[in-house]
């Protein structure tokens, strides 16, 4: 019998996951990772950890597996927190849910796993594995977008590398929500009801804002609206030498000042802001709603533009840097001139979009057909060849 630790959350989707593996034949240990402890930040009645860990002890005892709770919040303070708080000082927006599946399931968990003499780790991820032969004849993994098109999270896990593919089971990844709600009832699972998580990855749900907050000093600052005619927009587009300049021209956008419109109201902190954030500017009395179109941590202004179709929130491409360009599939990766036709996606729910991947030396131009609402710095992109998400990288500008 192959061993399996399943990431046990308290969820539907995980509790699932742990049956069908039973089902299968497998020895099947579940594992709650406990990643947070500060109740401060945490909204209580909004699923904290202590229910979520006990709901996932009823269905270790329900399905008659061991079951433990491991503490990984020092870890995940270090590889997760942190590294968000620094993102966002920089007026970044990071996603922490690819990164702790990057950092902490498929790496930490993973580790724990093979500790306690596991084959495979599973999780209740909307994905499937599979297997093909590279131009060499070697197997490699793929990572395959789930069967149930509105649950894909195959973007949750675009930085997963061949090592941490290999050791991976996604059980309900063939499977479409309903069915998995209907397979906890019949199965008498206590979770077959539960709403699903909207909080960060495995602490439940957390006030981002509060959160923020904690670390980030509040700063009063201007809030700018740009015109949709600013002449900015008609700038003059120079002579490029070759099509990466051409490329990087259109990846950076626009750069707004303090006489690119005129000020609005106030904020708190540039860095509580994100491009294409709608709420929480409180202004109100426009035409249109009020859309963050650029932010300035460094002189904490908020650029802001009325309706969804403003310029300043569109651009038709984005640049990689070459250290934060990633290859789920090392093999199809792209030298240097070359380039690849793919659907790719900025964020997690984003219908997937035509583009191309362009390879220059300093990193990767993502190319779209169409322009792209709020390309935001700190998001990954991630990009697909039919059902396979091939690779991902970190939004540089």
């Amino acid at each position: 019998m192959k061993r399996v630790v399943v990431g046990l959350s308290g969820g539907v989707d995980s509790s699932v996951t742990a049956y069908l593996l039973k089902e299968q034949g497998y020895d099947v240990i579940g594992l709650f990772m406990r990643n947070w402890n500060d109740a401060s930040v945490t909204l209580e009645d909004e699923c904290p950890w202590i229910e979520d860990s006990a709901d996932a002890l009823l269905i270790a005892e329900k399905l008659g597996i061991p079951f433990q709770v491991i503490d990984m919040s020092e870890s995940y303070k270090e590889r997760i927190v942190d590294y968000m708080f620094n993102e966002y000082k920089q007026g970044r927006t990071p996603n922490p849910d690819v990164l702790c599946n990057r950092e902490i399931k498929f790496d930490l968990f993973l580790k724990t796993a093979l500790g306690l003499g596991a084959d495979y780790v599973a999780t209740g991820h909307y994905a499937r594995k599979s297997t093909t032969v590279d131009a060499n004849g070697n197997e490699v993994f793929q990572l395959l977008k789930g069967v149930d098109n509105n649950k894909d999270q195959s973007y949750f896990l675009c930085q997963l590398s061949q090592e941490q593919l290999s050791k991976a089971l996604f059980p309900i990844g063939e499977l479409e929500k309903p069915e998995v709600r209907r397979i906890a009832k019949e199965q008498g699972l206590v979770t077959a009801d539960k709403k699903d998580s909207q909080g960060l990855c495995f602490i439940g749900k957390v006030s981002l804002p509060e959160f923020l907050q904690q670390q980030l000093k509040a700063k009063k600052g201007e809030i700018i609206e740009v015109a949709k005619d600013w002449k900015g927009f008609e700038r003059e587009v120079p002579t490029f030498n070759n099509k990466y300049e051409a490329l990087d021209f259109e990846a950076r956008g626009f750069s707004y000042t303090k006489d690119s419109g005129e000020v609005v109201g106030t904020h708190q902190g540039a860095h509580y802001f994100t491009r294409g954030q709608r709420k929480g500017l409180g202004v109100g009395g426009k035409v249109e709603p009020l859309f963050v179109i650029d932010t300035d941590v460094k002189e904490n202004i908020i650029y802001t533009g009325q309706g969804a179709n403003h310029p300043g929130l569109l651009k038709k491409a984005l640049f990689i840097k070459e250290e934060e360009v990633h290859w789920v599939r090392e093999d199809l990766a792209l030298k240097e001139g070359e380039t690849m036709e793919v659907m790719a996606r900025i964020r997690y729910r984003q219908p997937l979009q035509v583009a191309t991947l362009h390879k220059a030396k300093e990193g990767m131009y993502v190319e779209f057909l169409n322009p792209q609402s709020a390309i935001t710095e700190g998001q990954f992109c991630a990009w697909h060849i039919g059902d396979e998400l091939a690779g991902s990288g970190v939004i540089n500008y």
